[in-house]
């Protein structure tokens, strides 16, 4: 009893630490310092710290890579241009633009990950409507626009999110694998993102707005050289994704190596600072992912993953409709309270602990990757991606509160979410 209690109160002075961020204390630190308590206390020893080592490396280097990647396509304009793009196309139509830059948050969320979509392109796409002299009022759906999508739409590709590739890592789910069941469910959310922030945001979105007040697409562009290089670098990282299951070769590796290209070359460009570059990636997800699932392994090994695993086993034996809404909104109801990370990696423990198979199996593991992915919308501490995209807006004086972004996104979310497992049904019904 008192290894449980142990566990239980390491884990939430852990996450209590990693959400508040005291004196802008590193996330690395406070997981890792969970980690060492948990050591401390024996509710893990070395071997559990081994396993999950084991589980996030591929994760956590890949997604540095990704953000590096992105970082380097920021600063030659490459995300402004393809914004801008989405802005002339519209042609003046308020709904036009706001459907595009939506269309335009979910490529970059699923290519460059959802973190890169939120805090690289929610910038871009504030800068340029308030360049369009808008109200305030007609401002603010665009931006939750940008957040919400950035996390509802990160669900297609392995890399398109954290939560998806220590998901696929932990059950052994190849790139082309994973992509075959979750491209179909992810236009589900897309379709119903769109729709949802639309009916909530109707009044507010313009109905129209001055093209002249948009720049030319091509001035965004800070190096055309590097530009131009970067279709192919894309080309080749896309390609070398679905060739790493083949090839039996973890994805960290094709990411890592191109983003150690894409360096090199940048390292010439004079619109690229190397030094913000790296200095920018999110190298203290090495020590939380490591620190953080070291605490969670504490509650596996006092026994409370398996309380969950026959609340999951319950729903799994009621057909997979049951299973894959259930498990949905058990992950989605866990991330807002505990942040997706945490969540992902315990349902997935628990799942493992399931006497699931075939469909039911996977119903319940791709419905968990939906429902850590989704779920973070709803609260403000759902997700890091979440915080830090508050705190990039606070920086550009666009001020949300708590109370004001629980209320918007859990009437956006719960719908999206439902819709969004409904499509994975209907798709595992499919194939």
């Amino acid at each position: 009893m008192l290894q449980t209690i142990l566990a239980i109160m390491i884990f939430l002075l852990t996450l209590t630490f990693v959400i508040w961020q005291p004196k802008n204390l590193s996330i690395g630190w406070s997981a890792c310092g969970g980690a060492v308590l948990a050591l401390l206390a024996g509710v893990v020893d070395y071997n559990d710290v081994i396993d999950v080592t084991g589980i996030v490396w591929n994760a956590t280097l890949t997604f540095i890579a990704i953000i590096i990647i992105s970082l380097i396509l920021d600063e030659i304009g490459f995300f402004e241009w393809a914004a801008l793009h989405m802005a002339r196309i519209a042609g003046g139509n308020g709904l036009k633009m706001f459907i595009y830059v939506s269309i335009l948050g979910s490529i970059v969320a699923a290519l460059f990950a959802n973190d890169g979509a939120a805090l690289i392109l929610t910038p871009i796409v504030l800068a340029m409507v308030r360049a369009l002299k808008l109200e305030e009022k007609m401002i603010f759906p665009f931006i939750m626009a940008s957040g919400f999508i950035a996390d509802t739409t990160s669900l297609p590709l392995v890399i398109s999110n954290l939560v998806n590739i220590v998901s696929a890592d932990f059950f052994h789910i190849g790139f082309a694998e994973y992509a075959s069941r979750m491209i179909v469910p992810n236009l589900f959310s897309l379709v119903a993102s769109i729709i949802v922030l639309y009916l909530y945001f109707r009044k507010s979105i313009p109905k129209s707005y001055d093209t002249s007040q948009i720049k030319a697409p091509k001035d965004a562009v800070k190096d055309k050289k590097m530009f131009r290089l970067s279709w192919g670098i894309l080309a080749v990282l896309l390609i070398g994704y679905f060739l790493s299951e083949y090839l039996s070769v973890p994805v960290s590796f094709i990411a890592g190596l191109i983003a150690v290209i894409f360096l090199l070359f940048a390292k010439r460009s004079p619109a690229v600072s190397i030094k913000q570059v790296v200095k920018g990636a999110p190298w203290a997800i090495v020590f939380f992912s490591i620190g953080m699932y070291v605490v969670i392994y504490g509650l596996r090994n006092v026994g409370l993953t398996d309380l969950l695993s026959s609340v999951i086993q319950a729903a799994a034996d009621e057909g997979l409709f049951v299973a894959t809404i259930s498990m949905g909104f058990i992950a989605a109801i866990l991330s807002s309270i505990m942040n997706n990370m945490p969540t992902v990696l315990i349902d997935a423990l628990a799942i493992a602990g399931t006497n699931t198979s075939g469909v039911i199996r996977e119903g319940l593991i791709y419905a968990n990757i939906i429902g850590s992915d989704l779920g973070p919308k709803i609260t403000p501490i759902g997700s890091l991606a979440t915080l830090l995209w508050l705190h990039v807006l606070s920086q550009k004086n666009v001020k949300i509160s708590w109370g004001a972004y629980f209320k918007t996104g859990i009437i956006l979310t719960l719908p999206t979410l439902l819709i969004t497992l409904i499509g994975l049904y209907i798709w595992l019904n499919i194939i």
